[in-house]
C-alpha cells in the first residue's frame, strides 16, 4: 500500500475530519509505532505501521466510505463525544452502525434539522472547507414586532459580538403572524457559531426555533422525524459535490 499523510489516514478511518485530525496531531493525540508525531504532512504506510489516537489504535482495516443523512434533535450535540456527559449525534448511531462516522460541520445543540455523517474525508473536507461556500438553508421562527427595516437588517452585514462582519445573504419572509411571530427563511454560505441567532439579535428578534433545511442541493426529507437517519444515494453524494 503506497504512503499516505497521516491525518488522511485518520480521515479515510473516519476518526475525524481532516481539518480535524491535523489539530489531533498538532496536539499530540496520535503516536506511530509509539511515539507522538507533531509534525504535519509526514507520509506512512498504515499496513506497515501502528498508528493509535489517545492510546487508542486505529483498527488495521479501511472502513468502507459510508455517509448519512441524519435529522439531528434540539437539544443533542454535533460532536463525536461530549465530556461533560451530554447527548451527542453518535450517541444517536451507537451499536447501529458498524462505520465510525463524524458529523460533517455543526449545528447548533438548540437546532434541528439535516446533518451529514460521514468517514469520506475528501466530502468532510469540500462541503467545511470555506473556499467551497457551500449554501446551507435554514427555516426560523423568530419573536419580536415585525416591520420590513428589519429585513434589511437581517440581509445584512451584522456585526458578531467577536467583531466579524458577515457577509449579506438572502433572508426571506415565509410567514408572518398576528402573534408576532415571523417564519423566516435564511440561505447561508459561511458558517459562524450562532450566525443566525445573533442576526435576529441585531433586529431584535428572539430566535425560537431553528431548522436547517437542506445542504447545496440536499435537502432534510419531509417525512424525516428528529433522529431518524438514512444512507446517502451515490447520485446525493454527487448532488453534495457538484453543488
Amino acid at each position: 500500500m503506497a504512503e499516505e499523510r497521516l491525518q488522511k489516514i485518520l480521515s479515510h478511518r473516519g476518526v475525524a475530519s481532516r481539518r480535524h485530525a491535523e489539530e489531533m496531531i498538532t496536539s499530540g493525540r496520535v503516536s506511530v509505532d509509539g511515539v507522538v508525531v507533531t509534525e504535519l504532512g509526514l507520509k506512512f504506510d498504515p499496513a506497515r505501521v501502528k498508528i493509535a489516537v489517545d492510546g487508542r489504535p486505529l483498527a488495521a482495516a479501511r472502513e468502507r466510505t459510508r455517509t448519512i443523512l441524519l435529522y439531528k434533535p434540539v437539544g443533542v450535540l454535533s460532536t463525536v463525544s461530549d465530556p461533560f456527559g451530554g447527548e451527542t449525534v453518535c450517541d444517536l448511531l451507537r451499536g447501529r452502525i458498524a462505520e465510525r462516522l463524524v458529523p460533517v460541520g455543526r449545528l447548533d445543540k438548540d437546532s434541528e434539522g439535516l446533518l451529514l455523517m460521514s468517514n469520506d474525508g475528501d466530502l468532510t473536507l469540500r462541503l467545511t472547507h470555506p473556499r467551497f461556500e457551500h449554501e446551507k438553508t435554514y427555516l426560523v421562527r423568530a419573536a419580536g414586532r415585525w416591520n420590513e427595516e428589519k429585513l434589511n437588517i437581517l440581509r445584512g452585514p451584522v456585526t458578531m459580538p467577536d467583531g466579524y462582519v458577515t457577509r449579506p445573504c438572502p433572508v426571506e419572509v415565509v410567514r408572518t403572524g398576528g402573534d408576532n411571530i415571523t417564519t423566516l427563511m435564511f440561505r447561508l454560505r459561511e458558517g459562524r457559531k450562532r450566525q443566525i441567532r445573533y442576526m435576529c439579535s441585531a433586529a431584535h428578534l428572539v430566535v425560537l426555533t431553528l431548522k436547517r433545511i437542506a445542504i447545496g442541493r440536499l435537502s432534510l426529507p419531509k417525512d424525516m422525524k428528529p433522529g431518524e437517519w438514512r444512507d446517502l444515494t451515490p447520485a446525493e453524494c454527487a448532488l453534495l459535490t457538484r453543488a
